[in-house]
């Protein structure tokens, strides 16, 4: 089935909308989740959570691109819930990836008194398509679908300390970008 033809289901509110998104994306969704959670039964929950939060939000929403809309609701699923479950130990990819990140991206309580959230969200997608395709592909690897830096360069076949190279590189090009672009780090 078609991403229109789900579509349809979700605006007509069918409930076989569910059926045919966990059918098309449900290994997608999974993935996502898992690469965050580590968990098994926390990815389940939380590919279901993403699921009834589609439900509930289209309509009125009517994404572009249900891929990329079901991976954004269940990588921010993931997140949600890896932080609850986060203690005082931290630890874990997720951990390491956020502190990669801390140096370049504001603080979510500096970006909300400084910079609108969307704003920083174009800024970012405008660094990311000036980037060429190699850094792209290896930054949106590493910190949107939350691949290790054995996964990226077992996939791109690629050196370990090249990819991990690059993506210290790519980091300090976004940070000296985003300076330039007036948001404060």
């Amino acid at each position: 089935m078609s991403d229109n033809q789900i579509l349809e289901l979700y605006q007509n509110r069918d409930e076989s909308a569910i059926g045919e998104t966990a059918s098309r994306y449900g290994a997608y969704c999974t993935t996502i989740a898992m690469n965050i959670l580590q968990n098994t039964q926390d990815t389940e929950e939380c590919v279901n959570d993403t699921y009834l939060r589609a439900w509930n939000s289209i309509p009125p929403e009517r994404p572009k691109t249900l891929a990329a809309y079901l991976g954004r609701i269940t990588r921010n699923v993931a997140l949600d819930r890896f932080k609850a479950r986060k203690t005082a130990k931290r630890g874990g990819e997720i951990a390491l990836l956020l502190d990669e990140l801390e140096g370049c991206i504001p603080s979510a309580s500096n970006v909300e008194s400084e910079v609108d959230a969307s704003i920083l969200e174009k800024t970012i997608d405008r660094f990311l398509s000036a980037l060429d395709k190699t850094d792209r592909v290896y930054f949106v690897r590493r910190y949107w679908y939350n691949d290790s830096i054995a996964e990226i360069s077992r996939r791109f076949n690629a050196g370990q300390s090249k990819v991990k190279t690059n993506l210290f590189r790519t980091r300090n090009k976004l940070k000296q970008y985003l300076q330039k672009e007036g948001i404060e780090i």
